[in-house]
């Protein structure tokens, strides 16, 4: 089991898909990383060495790709939702009501966001 930044990767998948399991990693960025460590992209998370992950380590901390990872990652992002929350914008509203932020509607679908539907039952007259 190979285990990058404190998460552990899927077995039976290609390495470029696997490091996308770490949080701030997308594809893009993994094929870089691939690229830096001079992996072969067709490899298994099975079939790495320790030699291989030693060099995915080194690339992932790799200065020059200038990655914000997990921890982080999610601290930088809390923190700017927080700044916004505390300087009252209308954005840092949104986040505190759970309702979205970006200007989607919400008289019909943002179910993601605000939950699941709250049957309203009709008092009989």
């Amino acid at each position: 089991m190979v285990r990058l930044v404190g998460v552990d990767l899927p077995k039976n998948k290609r390495i470029a898909y696997a490091l996308t399991y770490i949080h701030g990693i997308g594809l893009t960025s993994a094929k870089k990383i691939i690229e830096v460590a001079n992996i072969n992209p067709e490899t298994r998370t099975n079939d790495i060495t320790t030699e291989e992950t030693v060099a995915l380590r080194e690339a992932i901390e790799d200065p020059t790709l200038d990655l914000k990872l997990e921890g982080d990652l999610r601290r930088f992002n809390g923190l700017n939702i927080k700044r916004l929350n505390e300087i009252n914008c209308y954005r840092g509203k949104r986040h505190r009501n759970s309702l979205p932020v970006r200007g989607q509607r919400t008289r019909t679908n943002a179910r993601a966001r605000r939950g699941s539907k709250k049957t309203v039952t009709n008092k009989k007259k």
